[in-house]
């Protein structure tokens, strides 16, 4: 998946950037807290995609 496809599916479902790392991008859900890490790859492989969103605690795009 595309990692600007991810970004849009993140903010779609309550999510913002926390902060910049020098590898990773940090995101939280702004209504439960959790956080993870995002790679900073432009395509991010499907099994790091359900990672993230099981993190985040959303539903999968």
């Amino acid at each position: 998946m595309k990692r600007n496809e991810l970004l849009r599916h993140l903010s779609k479902n309550y999510c913002e950037l926390l902060r910049e790392g020098s590898r990773h991008s940090i995101w939280r859900n702004i209504r439960l807290g959790n956080m993870t890490a995002i790679p900073r790859h432009s395509e991010i492989k499907e099994f790091m995609v359900l990672k993230i969103c099981r993190d985040l605690d959303i539903d999968k795009p």
